[in-house]
């Protein structure tokens, strides 16, 4: 099994993989051995540098089964379900596509049975002490940008009851850290309970035994629901982190983006979130080169997070993708003009990290242990998601620590990205 792009890729992947294992197969997750009768690719279809990625892994797939080293080729997820036709047509080594909801179509391919009864369980393919947790599917949001709902589908929720179940489910296989993903967690509930019910999901969740973390990711900034920080503030298993993509500044901007938000809003949204759960970090996503985009705009943009001082922030250029709102639009930034600004921004926040990180020095923090590498345990922080964000490092040399291990340590130096720590 291969997977590229988002950690809700990654998720359908682990489902797959649990239907498979119950099904008898082996199966492995992005190995490194050469033995496997069957490979399945879960692709992105999101950005063109995504869509690349996924189309290289596939013909270097589709020539390993031309050169006999696999039987059997399929392709699956967003660029499947976007694309299916025109890569049928292109690379008809795959034996076959299938899209983002056909998992049971998939399987029956295998020769597999689709286990009603698992729903919800998978094989983990991140370290066993924290798990991607889908929340729901989909997104009924209009951005002019984004291609999520050709591919995804409208937003669905998963009953809270589910979810509690699931939860607990993992936790018994010693899951510690409950990362929440979706198109669009600020939704969640109205489309079954309509009314917002993130905060009734948190509480929920926050009684599993053996979660001590559960973090948040991808909420919209429309329509944010308040009592969610509430609950936030309130419980300590919620970590202070919230991955809120806001996109741009220029009010021109976010209304050609169709964002149903002014920087004015945002930034009252912010100073709400920051006031409700004190020390929180906030990592938010910033598109550079939107059509239309002036250097007036981007200015906005850059001076806006020089002001706000986000604790994380990462960019990324437009793609002009098809089917989209935006795609009526002229592309009229430069790609090199695109990446001058995610760059001028970039390092704008890299000292803006760094200054912060300086600040934790003499100072304890908790951390759980993702890893041991080279002379030191590598751990996180509460303000910090596996990939993305900061790590902290511990020696090893002297000290004992495991693999899920929460640990107390105190800060002895920093850089933009990394901390170096001791333990207590």
């Amino acid at each position: 099994m291969v997977t590229l792009g988002c950690s809700k890729n990654l998720y359908d992947s682990e489902v797959l993989m649990g239907q498979l294992k119950a099904n008898n197969f082996e199966v492995a997750h992005d190995s490194n051995e050469d033995n496997f009768d069957v490979a399945i690719i879960n692709t992105c279809g999101f950005i063109d540098e995504a869509k690349q990625e996924s189309i290289d892994t596939i013909m270097n797939f589709a020539q390993a089964k031309e050169n006999g080293l696999i039987d059997k080729l399929y392709v699956t997820g967003c660029l499947s379900e976007r694309y299916g036709g025109d890569l049928r047509k292109e690379i008809p080594e795959v034996d076959s596509f299938f899209g983002t909801r056909d998992l049971p179509r998939l399987l029956k391919a295998l020769k597999a049975d689709y286990k009603k009864e698992l729903l919800g369980e998978r094989l983990l393919s991140t370290p066993a002490h924290y798990a991607y947790f889908k929340i729901s599917e989909g997104c009924d949001r209009p951005c002019a940008f984004c291609a999520i709902p050709l591919m995804r589908g409208k937003h669905g929720s998963t009953p809270i009851e589910d979810l509690v179940e699931r939860a607990q489910k993992l936790a018994a296989q010693g899951v510690k850290e409950l990362i929440l993903i979706a198109q669009d967690l600020t939704y969640y509930g109205l489309d079954i309970y309509k009314k917002r019910r993130l905060a009734d999901l948190l509480r929920a969740l926050v009684q599993v035994d053996g979660i001590e973390w559960i973090r948040l990711h991808y909420a919209f900034p429309a329509g944010f629901p308040m009592d969610a920080l509430q609950v936030m503030a309130e419980e300590p298993k919620i970590c202070n982190y919230l991955d809120i993509p806001l996109q741009h500044a220029s009010d021109q901007m976010l209304k050609s983006m169709r964002r149903g938000i002014t920087q004015k809003k945002t930034n009252e949204l912010l100073v709400k979130i920051r006031e409700t759960v004190p020390g929180i970090a906030i990592r938010t996503t910033l598109i550079s080169g939107f059509p239309g985009e002036s250097e007036e705009d981007f200015q906005t943009m850059l001076k806006w997070v020089e002001e706000q001082r986000f604790e994380r922030l990462g960019v990324f250029n437009y793609s002009h993708e098809e089917d989209t709102t935006a795609y009526q639009l002229n592309d009229d930034v430069l790609a090199e003009v695109k990446q001058e600004r995610t760059d001028a921004i970039m390092e704008l926040q890299s000292n803006i990290s760094l200054a912060k990180n300086t600040e934790l020095i003499g100072k304890q923090l908790k951390v759980i242990i993702d890893r041991a590498e080279g002379d030191y345990f590598i751990g996180r922080t509460e303000f910090d998601s596996p990939e993305v964000d900061n790590e902290v490092l511990i020696p090893i040399e002297e000290n004992y620590l495991r693999v899920g291990d929460f640990a107390e340590v105190r800060i002895l130096e920093a850089d933009m990205y990394d901390l170096k720590a001791e333990l207590i």
